[in-house]
């Protein structure tokens, strides 16, 4: 899943439209998006949404672990067609493991976000007994900052500031050491599509395989940023072909430079992309 399009649950005029706009995978929220006031409505449409078949992996943002809302989240995905749940404030994979018994739906994927308070941070070396019920690992870096009394998780140039660097690094690296895909959070300046196209670009130079997004608009650049291009295709193939070429060389030089058995898994790794 390359882009996830977060959608108000309370919005169901805007379900379709998420649809078209290619994303990957829709987040249908009943958190911080709704109003209190609103969450019997959200429910009720994302229950009527979710009960046909939508062509694309549908999750739904349900409240979290000690919220006294949860109860009814579930009770109105007990019978949808959703792919999985999307759990904010998880601190742990014991948490994952807790939604997916409460949810009575084991055949459902769990998307945790993993770093919204600082009990959680140091959880993210504990999903890897879990990763046979996770979608993935992602991560956010707005509530932390809250939680911890912190004014900003962002430099004036819009940049996180190194507490939010190293929670971003330690979800990256915590995904890969449960083997699940690193799902990076969301870029909220709707409107600077050249500083998305960066900040997705960077990610998936990082090591991420994907970004949520809040906006249509935003998911042809994250699609464009975590999509190869076909000089990366390109230069995959030659090392493949070079290994291929030449099986029992430890080290090979191609275009002037060396390459090695890390060079040839990362290429492999692109291309099945």
């Amino acid at each position: 899943m390359r882009s996830l399009l977060f959608v108000p649950g309370d919005r169901p005029d805007r379900f379709s439209k998420a649809i078209a706009s290619g994303a990957d995978a829709l987040i249908l929220d009943l958190e911080d998006s709704v109003s209190l006031g609103r969450k019997t409505h959200a429910r009720q449409a994302i229950s009527e949404f979710t009960s046909i078949e939508q062509g694309l992996p549908v999750f739904v943002r349900v409240n979290p672990l000690t919220s006294r809302l949860l109860e009814e989240d579930l009770q109105a995905i007990t019978d949808s067609r959703i792919t999985g749940l999307v759990l904010p404030k998880c601190e742990s994979g014991s948490d994952v493991q807790m939604l997916s018994s409460q949810s009575g739906r084991p055949d459902l994927k769990i998307l945790p976000v993993t770093t919204e308070t600082p009990k959680a941070v140091f959880g993210l070396s504990s999903y890897a007994n879990s990763a046979s019920t996770l979608a993935g690992l992602t991560w956010g870096a707005e509530d932390l900052p809250v939680a911890i009394g912190a004014s900003s998780s962002r430099e004036d140039n819009g940049t996180y500031t190194p507490p939010y660097e190293l929670v971003r690094s330690l979800t990256l690296f915590g995904a890969h050491a449960a083997e699940v895909p690193a799902i990076e959070t969301v870029f909220p300046d709707i409107r600077n599509l050249d500083a998305l196209a960066a900040y997705a670009s960077r990610g998936r130079r990082d090591g991420f395989s994907g970004m949520m997004a809040i906006h249509p608009a935003q998911i042809t650049v994250i699609n464009d940023a975590f999509t190869p291009s076909a000089d990366e295709i390109a230069h995959a193939r030659k090392i493949v072909a070079a290994f291929a070429a030449d099986p029992d060389a430890g080290a090979l030089q191609l275009d002037g430079m060396m390459i090695d058995a890390p060079h040839l898994k990362q290429a492999r790794r692109l291309l099945s992309l």
